[in-house]
């Protein structure tokens, strides 16, 4: 009998797949992960657990445990607070700073999920290890999820073929009704547990306040670049994005006002009116980390800037080992450095890279 370690989030995701997992034969030994102390920051925040009740992670785990309790499967706990802070919470940070937009979730999954999980996967005799991911390996290649709306290759387009290697995602077959279904089938306490939300094991905090314990504030003007006009102040550049809108406080019937650019050195932030300006949409983007998980490097795919967004129709020309240029065949809104360019080929994950610059007729916009 092969054995399975497999992630247990304490979600409805995990769980149903440690059910399909058991169903199909295999020994499951489930294996939380505890990346965040969430009790040390809930009081750094100033907002320690109201009348002292279970910290989020740690009702997580107690989710976690009952579910594996009722299926029949042990559950072992470790910790890579260390590991997450020096690998995930570091680089967040460090591209806040450069004025960026990151995506920490795939990077926990590049360093934590599929590094750090698997070995210790392997010290509990491992012979595969699996997760909850809406995804599907098929003939070494990473595929889509079945379920349109919850794919989540997105998030793993920084792994290897290698860390892909003897990796098993029960529920990428799967729509999401479905794993609910079976969920209130077996009675199981995730059944009907919201999906979670907010930074990759940190929760839902209120970001701005979060924040503050390790970044400074640095207050400074909203320029609209159309008019250079100041029409407000802004709170901290790593508070905004490329097309937001809502939270700019600028009162006033400036609700078309949509954040199109960044000046780090001046400490702008600048805005145009309409979500159709010239500003917001580019032709082109320079990708930095790119990670090839598939052989095949076609000229022609398709790529997602953001995650669910549809995909585009792009050229590739490959700069380098870890750089390429891409060409959108018609201008995208909203492409923004930091976050990732997923890169695919009909239902396969080819690989994705990080956004580093932007372009829109051969010019540098104004994000950074």
């Amino acid at each position: 009998m092969k054995t399975v370690v497999i992630g247990m989030s304490g979600g409805v995701d995990s769980s149903v797949a440690a059910i399909i997992l058991k169903e199909q034969g295999y020994n499951v030994i489930g294996l939380f992960m505890r990346n965040w102390d969430s009790s040390i920051n809930d009081d750094i925040l100033g907002n320690p657990n109201l009348n002292n009740e279970i910290c989020p992670q740690e009702q997580d785990y107690n989710d976690a445990l009952k579910v594996c309790e009722k299926i029949g499967i042990p559950l072992h706990r470790i910790d890579f607070v260390k590991e997450y802070w020096d690998y995930v919470f570091t680089y967040f940070l460090d591209e806040l700073k450069r004025g960026r937009t990151p995506n920490p979730d795939i990077m926990c999954n590049k360093y934590i999920k599929f590094d750090m999980f698997i070995k210790e996967a392997k010290k509990l005799g491992a012979d595969y290890i699996a997760t909850g991911h809406y995804a599907r390996i098929k003939d070494g290649k990473l595929l889509r999820g079945i379920d349109d709306n919850k794919d989540q290759t997105y998030f793993l387009s920084q792994l290897s073929k290698k860390q892909l290697e003897n990796v098993l995602f029960p529920i990428g077959d799967l729509e999401k009704s479905e794993v609910r279904r079976l969920a209130n089938k077996y009675k199981l306490i995730t059944a009907d547990k919201k999906d979670s939300t907010g930074i990759c094991f940190i929760g839902e905090r209120n970001f701005k306040k979060f924040l503050e314990n390790y970044l400074p504030n640095i207050p400074g003007d909203i320029i609209n670049i159309e008019t250079d006009e100041k029409v407000g102040n802004h709170i901290g550049l790593m508070y905004y994005t490329i097309g937001q809108r809502k939270g700019l406080n600028l009162g006033g019937n400036t609700d078309r006002l949509f954040v199109v650019g960044k000046n780090l050195d001046k400490n702008i932030l600048y805005v145009a009116i309409g979500d159709e300006n010239n500003y917001l949409y580019t032709d082109s983007a320079l990708i930095e980390q790119m990670n090839w998980i598939s052989d095949n490097k076609p000229k022609k795919c398709t790529a997602k800037f953001r995650y669910r967004q549809k995909d585009n129709e792009v050229e590739i020309k490959i700069i380098d080992d870890e750089h390429i240029l891409v060409k959108y065949s018609k201008k995208v809104k909203a492409v923004t450095p930091g976050q990732a360019c997923v890169l695919y080929n009909e239902e396969e994950c080819i690989g994705g890279g990080i956004i580093k610059e932007v372009y829109n007729n051969g010019e540098k916009t104004w994000y950074l």
